[in-house]
């Protein structure tokens, strides 16, 4: 019978989120990291940018365990979605370092405490929240980003999949995904 460590598990999955975010920023020009890439301006630096905050203030602020580093949530009178796009004087070496730093302050939260640890969510209401339920929920935005991510960088370049050594895509060449993307395109026009 096959047994399973749920701390371990978990750490697993959201290890392999965070390296597909940041799979998607290599090779990549500083202008491509940065561009909007859609409507309300989704971006490659922006989304580990927001990761970086992310964990800060879930495996930090959360469980008393302070991150050191500049602030990384928008609170007062900070402009809106700053968390979400870099300013031409963030670089990607420190975005990504802090993001780093970000990682292993969040997995040394997860190895010291148990996974039914209570923690409490800054903000005026305060609301209790576990060890897990936090692992689990930044699984999930981390993996929500790192999808977010691999549009956009496929929408830069046309690099897609999951990792560099795993695509996790059918195997096909430019002229199967030109038919491909042809035969979905005449059923969408046929149902529509």
């Amino acid at each position: 019978m096959a047994t399973s460590d749920f701390r371990t598990d978990l750490r697993v999955y959201l290890q392999d989120a965070r390296d597909a975010l940041l799979w998607k920023l290599e090779g990549l020009s500083e202008y491509d990291i940065r561009r909007p890439m859609t409507p309300t301006g989704t971006n490659l630096l922006g989304l580990v940018k927001h990761a970086t905050g992310a964990e800060a203030l879930y495996f930090g602020a959360t469980f008393g365990r302070q991150f050191d580093g500049p602030p990384l949530w928008i609170t007062g009178d900070a402009e809106p979605n700053a968390d979400l796009w870099a300013t031409a004087d963030e670089s990607r070496e420190h975005i990504v370092g802090l993001y780093r730093k970000a990682w292993a302050h969040s997995d040394a939260t997860i190895e010291s405490l148990e996974l039914d640890a209570i923690g409490r969510l800054p903000g005026p209401e305060g609301r209790e929240i576990t060890l897990h339920r936090v692992l689990v929920h930044m699984i999930a935005e981390t993996g929500r980003h790192a999808g977010h991510a691999d549009v956009v960088r496929e929408l830069i370049d046309g690099t897609a999949g999951l990792r560099e050594d795993d695509n996790n895509l059918a195997q096909g060449d430019a002229t199967w995904w030109a038919e491909h993307r042809a035969q979905v395109e005449r059923a969408a026009r046929e149902a529509g």
